[in-house]
């Protein structure tokens, strides 16, 4: 078959290319829905409060107001800025020169009993109170019911900061609110 007009080759090439798209739309949406997916951060606190019965912050859990008063007050060369609060939570974030370099926080366990079971077997103390390490960013201490935590966000902030800075929270005005 010849084809002698432009305007006889066109249908056949628009709908050549119209399945071409259709077909390549097909295998991206099938790749990308089938790469795994990363898993939350919060998928174990997600896992425990979706459970039957589970309640997502236990009606006895502090009010995260409550903590306010009990974080390090700021002191030279360092800003401290609260970034979030609600029932059994408060956190802070620590900045030096206007950047963020640590972030503070209190929650109360008593929504996730869990957390506090990790400090059952633990080996190190600061101020006093038992406390984990986990990974290179996290250093955390169990003051009565409540977990108080600092974490790095530069790793200029070292282990020994996040101890030093576990210490400046009123540890004893924590505990008194459990």
């Amino acid at each position: 078959m010849k084809f002698d007009r432009p305007s006889m080759i066109h249908p056949l090439f628009s709908q050549w290319r119209r399945a071409a798209a259709a077909l390549m739309l097909v295998m991206v949406l099938f790749l990308t829905g089938c790469q795994p997916k990363t898993p939350s951060p919060y998928a174990q606190i997600q896992k425990e409060t979706a459970k039957p019965g589970a309640v997502a912050v236990a009606k006895q859990a502090t009010q995260g107001s409550e903590f306010n008063k009990l974080f390090p007050k700021p002191e030279a060369g360092y800003e401290r800025v609260f970034s979030q609060e609600k029932k059994g939570f408060a956190e802070a974030k620590l900045k030096k020169a206007g950047q963020d370099v640590a972030m503070l926080s209190v929650s109360d366990t008593s929504s996730v009993p869990t957390a506090a079971a990790k400090y059952a077997n633990a080996t190190t103390k600061i101020g006093g109170y038992p406390s984990v390490t986990v990974g290179n960013t996290l250093t955390s201490v169990l003051v009565g019911k409540y977990q108080v935590k600092v974490q790095s966000k530069v790793p200029t902030f070292t282990a020994a900061d996040r101890a030093t800075w576990i210490e400046k929270f009123d540890l004893r005005g924590i505990e008194k609110l459990g």
